[in-house]
């Protein structure tokens, strides 16, 4: 697994959401390195990491496992967005001695219906040999009724090749896995580590029919609302979101 490291202190890993990269929480990272080793990671199929067949969150709570018992301490903090929350929380289920503290950005650990068909569409057929520039992938995504924000944010992953551009992420992979990536496995032991659950006033991600599910699994779950933010909370209150994370792993 690709990762960057930086700063100095107890290790933060920072694990980011479907379609995305390291770089997704990267102004969390400089809020936490004055205190904290931190480490953002490309998950598999994202970024610079390995491309595989499938994956789920049990064999990626396996992969982080063995990345933090690679970096110093036996322990690390983890913070995870989206499906990088699930991992994070699949970590901590199945590694507890390994999470010192978790922090999770509006996500719940539960399955979820299906809502990224029309993406995968977009980023599927981008005529990634012909467009010239990132004007007419934008055009590309926005014909596809891709709101701009969320465009912006799939098209980081888009990259110069020898001939047009190429995607960064494994979209095989990704549309394959895509079943395990909102679904929610059964784990036979909670996580008793502080726990902090972060979700946008906006999003529908984390509701009031996900609390059972969220303290049966985290019983010492704190929880904390950012209003005017949807799912992409860090990237719209980035302040107010950093000095959450920091207060609670510097604190708690």
């Amino acid at each position: 697994m690709h990762y960057v490291t930086s700063g100095q202190g107890p290790v933060v890993i920072l694990i980011h959401g479907l379609f995305g990269d390291l770089d997704n929480l990267k102004a969390l990272a400089k809020a936490l390195e004055d205190s904290f080793t931190v480490v953002r990671v490309d998950i598999l199929n994202h970024g610079a990491s390995p491309s595989v067949a499938n994956m789920d969150y049990r064999s990626l709570a396996d992969s982080m496992a063995k990345l933090i018992q690679q970096l110093p301490g036996s322990q690390a903090i983890l913070v995870g967005h989206s499906m990088g929350g699930k991992i994070a929380m699949a970590t901590a289920l199945c590694y507890p001695e390994l999470v010192s503290k978790l922090v999770i950005a509006d996500i719940a650990p539960v399955a979820y219906e299906s809502r990224h068909d029309k993406v995968f569409s977009a980023l599927e057929s981008m005529p990634l040999a012909e467009i010239k520039d990132r004007r007419q992938a934008l055009a590309h995504m926005k014909n596809w009724g891709i709101d701009d924000g969320t465009a912006q944010f799939l098209l980081k992953s888009l990259t110069r090749a020898a001939q047009g551009f190429s995607w960064k992420m494994n979209l095989t992979g990704l549309k394959a896995s895509y079943a395990n990536i909102i679904d929610w496995p059964t784990f036979s032991h909670s996580y008793q580590g502080p726990c902090l659950f972060v979700r946008g006033g906006d999003s529908d991600y984390v509701s009031a029919e996900h609390r059972q599910a969220i303290i049966t699994q985290f019983p010492t779950v704190k929880a904390k609302t950012i209003e005017g933010t949807g799912h992409w909370l860090h990237a719209q209150k980035p302040t107010i979101f950093n000095r959450i994370v920091k207060d609670f792993i510097t604190n708690n």
